[in-house]
């Protein structure tokens, strides 16, 4: 059995791989047989991997499924193609989720932020330079959708506040504090901890400067309640925010979203 862009196709034998693309897509441009570049007269062998690309075109929502199936799992796939995430900030840290997150495939991202994309974000925030003064929520919203379009992105161009954040993210599973504001993450996770206890919800607090990348770890607050950091540097009072540090952060935050999306306990 070959493996044909992430499906079975029969093996056999004898056969070359420029007639496997001629079968299966014709006017392929890119022929990859086990993770190289190869020829049309390459002999094809069983349990062969065959990637058949044509240059410019876009995969299918099915093809899409049908790889991250491939990588993820079938029932696993399906919590993250069923699951709704809300992102409160995409600066640092949030542009960082929001990006981990649709690779994954989690089907539908809520965006929130009020602020413009400025040369000092690009150092560590998942903007691009032509993007400066541009809305971060339709700059990001650009990126994901060439990451994969097949998320359902609403990017909400708001101030967030304590009234408003039960209305905006009610019926998310996992709510992500990404704020750069102390005031605003205690007033997250009170709005949060009153008006949406049965939520997901991770935060972040001491992901700035250089120092161990091994400090930064998840905690666990209640069975819903996550916070993120190494609980103590603070960029005010440090070198300032860099992004491997902040990246690390990001991605345990992105994680720890799988974890509940799965319903993982601390110690699986």
């Amino acid at each position: 059995m070959l493996k044909v862009n992430e499906r079975d196709y029969p093996f056999t034998e004898g056969m070359r791989l420029g007639e496997l693309a001629d079968r299966l897509k014709p006017g392929a441009d890119i022929l990859v047989l086990n993770g190289a570049s190869a020829s049309r007269d390459s002999l094809l062998q069983d349990g062969d991997i065959c990637s058949l690309i044509k240059i410019g075109e876009i995969p299918s929502a099915l093809d899409m499924q049908h790889t991250l199936e491939a990588r993820h799992g079938r029932e696993v796939q399906r919590r993250f193609r069923e699951a709704t995430v809300g992102i409160m900030g995409i600066g640092g840290l949030g542009s960082a989720v929001a990006l981990s997150l649709a690779k994954i495939g989690i089907g539908r991202l809520i965006l929130a932020d009020h602020d413009v994309v400025v040369l000092s974000n690009i150092h560590r925030q998942h903007f691009f330079i032509d993007q400066i003064g541009i809305k971060k929520t339709v700059a990001l919203k650009k990126t994901l959708v060439r990451v994969n379009p097949f998320v359902s992105i609403t990017a909400l161009d708001i101030k967030l506040t304590e009234k408003n954040i039960p209305k905006l993210f009610g019926d998310v599973d996992v709510l992500v504090e990404c704020f750069d504001d102390p005031a605003m993450k205690a007033q997250a996770l009170r709005t949060a901890l009153q008006h949406l206890p049965e939520t997901g919800y991770i935060g972040a607090s001491g992901v700035a400067g250089y120092g161990d990348a091994n400090t930064i770890a998840c905690r666990k607050i209640t069975d819903r309640v996550f916070l993120v950091g190494d609980g103590a540097s603070d960029a005010r009072d440090s070198s300032g925010l860099f992004a491997p540090r902040v990246g690390v952060a990001a991605h345990h935050q992105a994680n720890q979203v799988v974890r509940l999306i799965l319903g993982l306990n601390e110690d699986e």
